[in-house]
């Protein structure tokens, strides 16, 4: 299964922040919203990085009064990032080895959408539970043959 097949099933609304917003208004976001991550876009519309919760909690953790910084400070500014004929089982493998849970998708310099672990976690399960249907038929099959 590739990650375009992922995109189909989720918004194509692509929720974000510029480098300039305060973490308080990120945080705020992320929490309408019921999200985990943000996008940062630069004044051009080019992806500038990616704000967690886990980058939030960091950096509350060294400086409690860090809610009135930029997102600048705070965000993930080397994003991995994947594309859309990315392969779901590679994804999944790379996003638990490197420890993170969302993943922009690019489609050469277009930011087209984002992923997240649980995306992934359910597409494969959508996809375990089709073949075991399957199965599943083709055995209730062979046996109404017979």
């Amino acid at each position: 299964m590739k990650i375009r097949t992922v995109l189909t099933t989720k918004s194509a609304q692509i929720l974000s922040v510029r480098p300039e917003n305060s973490i308080s208004e990120a945080i705020a976001m992320l929490a309408q919203y019921n999200i985990g991550a943000v996008i940062v876009l630069d004044e051009a519309g080019k992806l500038a990085g990616i704000l967690s919760e886990r980058d939030v909690m960091r950096a509350i953790a060294n400086d409690a009064n860090v809610l009135n910084q930029p997102v600048s400070g705070v965000m993930t500014s080397k994003v991995i990032t994947g594309q859309p004929q990315d392969d779901l089982q590679s994804v999944m493998i790379t996003m638990t080895e490197r420890r993170f849970r969302h993943l922009p998708i690019m489609d050469d310099d277009t930011l087209i959408g984002i992923i997240s672990i649980g995306d992934v976690v359910k597409a494969q399960m959508d996809d375990y539970q089709g073949k075991i249907d399957t199965l599943h038929i083709q055995m209730t099959e062979g046996e109404v043959a017979e």
